[in-house]
């Protein structure tokens, strides 16, 4: 279980809080994902947890274990992939993998045959010999979970995993992480992409400007927003209106004279009506 208890961080010489008083149980196992527009603090939670940043209040548990710099018991616990791509370009699959390994101490037989499960995992054991700078966006993301998955981590954190990437390739990154979550690893989950957490995630956390505004399973919250929509198409701009059944929607769209469309509630919808009255807003 990952605990995060009243955690708190300011940056002093920009005078902004980052985050303010988050608390999170996040269950062993669980597929948490992290909501909110820009600036809303989720990449400095993140950071925090991959201990890149301490807090200014508050505290991390693992297992119910204090996460600090000096607990590298605890933090090999835990895996960071970025929406970054830190990978050397001159560098083949295998010298990578071993890097890793290498870096973490990690016995080379042992390293070899876990790199061996990985690159197949993953699809990519016939471009091992390949340098990075001559992979597809998605292999580079496919190795660099690989290489975080090397060291064998309870908890993989993941900002922004599938930016970039074709349509193709994030469905084959998000089976990818389903088959590692039902295997018992514990994700959490940070994304734009809102269709990519409604389709992962066990359970989201909403947040903005540094606070946890909602916490909720995607289907909760597409529940108590409604989960028809009639879309209403108004010369330049589109109306969305939410109900709980199908028959008050169809009662409503009898009443229109423009254009519309009835259609599934999404969570992109939840996450748009939320953040459009200020994600604080009851």
């Amino acid at each position: 279980m990952i605990e995060i208890c009243h955690v708190s961080k300011t940056y002093p010489q920009a005078k902004i809080k980052a985050l303010d008083n988050v608390s999170l149980a996040i269950e062993a196992g669980e597929f948490f994902g992290l909501l909110g527009p820009n600036g809303a603090g989720k990449t400095t939670l993140i950071s925090i947890l991959s201990t890149l940043l301490l807090p200014t209040e508050g505290e991390i548990k693992i297992g119910g274990e204090m996460l600090t710099r000096q607990r590298q018991d605890i933090k090999r616990k835990l895996a960071l992939i970025t929406q970054h791509n830190s990978l050397r370009g001159d560098m083949n699959l295998d010298q990578i993998m071993e890097l890793q390994a290498r870096l973490y101490f990690m016995d080379l037989k042992q390293a070899k045959a876990r790199t061996e499960e990985l690159l197949a995992f993953c699809g990519l054991l016939e471009h091992r010999k390949k340098t990075v700078r001559k992979l597809s966006g998605g292999m580079k993301r496919k190795l660099m979970l690989c290489r975080a998955l090397l060291t064998d981590p309870e908890i993989l954190i993941l900002d922004e995993p599938t930016i970039g990437l074709d349509p193709a390739s994030r469905r084959q990154m998000w089976d990818l992480l389903r088959t590692l979550n039902r295997q018992g690893m514990t994700i959490l989950l940070t994304t734009h992409y809102i269709d990519e957490a409604q389709y992962l995630c066990n359970r989201i956390a909403l947040i903005d400007k540094g606070k946890v505004a909602r916490l909720e399973t995607p289907h909760a919250l597409i529940r108590e927003l409604g989960e028809v929509a009639i879309d209403e198409f108004d010369d330049d701009h589109t109306r969305s209106t939410f109900f709980a059944e199908k028959e008050e929607a169809l009662a409503f769209a009898a009443t229109l004279e423009n254009k519309f469309m009835m259609r599934s509630t999404t969570l992109e919808d939840v996450f748009l009506n939320v953040v459009g009255r200020g994600l604080g807003a009851k």
